[in-house]
């Protein structure tokens, strides 16, 4: 599994769960490259403690360089999934920042752009992408955000690289926008609610970012994380330590 001389690529290390992504692996003295749309707001917030690479996923030529070399990619971009800002408009009609161009073109892009050895994809995907007919999910992805989540899914499970696939239920907590890195990295903000994980699409509830964020980095030393896709939620009482072998066995 992961060594401390693995390089891992975290996409959209900027938001509320790549910023938490990026706390933890660097808690564990691992090495993390950041690839970010603005570099020098991703500085603001890393203080030089991550290599940080300026691209774009819907640019393919802009990802060579923050691919090159790397041994892990966690993928936590996104976008809204319903029409906002963030979808930057061109002329108030044709979105350029949209479910359809980040959460599918831009993941394919960055599979695409793998090298050949990576030891594993690590995405960032949804509940309900399998369920999308069912409600809530189908209000969910009236614009598509599901349809663009899945298409992705199953890119990487196409490229062959080995893989996990997380799909977490409604966000919560964080996202941590106004936080620098040192206070991410001492910050004692695991939800008090258990984390539950199942394989499939079957769980409905909500899901701290912090957990997220927790399982994308933990899958990384099991193997039984390999070639996962499963969902999570916080449910019930939370001991006092998560067990993330016993969790993952149950896959």
């Amino acid at each position: 599994m992961v060594s401390k001389s693995d390089l891992i690529l975290v996409a959209g290390i900027t938001g509320g769960v790549g910023q938490l992504v990026a706390a933890k692996l660097l808690a564990k003295n691992l090495n993390v490259r950041g690839l970010t749309r603005n570099k020098a707001q991703a500085e603001s917030m890393f203080d030089r403690q991550v290599e940080l690479l300026e691209g774009d996923l819907r640019e393919p030529n802009t990802l060579v360089s923050a691919t090159k070399g790397v041994d892990y990619i966690i993928c936590c971009t996104g976008t809204t999934a319903f029409p906002s800002a963030r979808w930057d408009f061109i002329n108030f009609v044709q979105p350029s920042n949209d479910p359809q161009a980040v959460d599918s073109e831009g993941v394919k892009n960055l599979v695409a752009n793998a090298p050949h050895d990576l030891k594993r994809f690590v995405f960032v995907s949804s509940c309900g992408v399998l369920r999308k007919e069912q409600f809530p999910f189908k209000l969910l992805n009236l614009f598509g955000v599901l349809d663009a989540k899945l298409e992705a899914e199953k890119a990487i499970i196409a490229s062959g690289f080995p893989y996990t696939i997380i799909r977490p239920g409604r966000l919560i907590d964080g996202p941590y926008t106004s936080y620098d890195l040192n206070t991410l990295i001492r910050a004692k903000t695991d939800g008090k609610k258990a984390v539950v994980l199942e394989n499939g699409d079957r769980l409905n509830g909500e899901t701290s970012r912090v957990d997220v964020a927790n399982v994308c980095v933990e899958s990384l030393f099991y193997e039984l994380a390999v070639n996962r896709d499963f969902a999570i939620i916080n449910s019930g009482e939370r001991p006092q330590n998560t067990n993330w072998e016993q969790l993952f066995s149950h896959l």
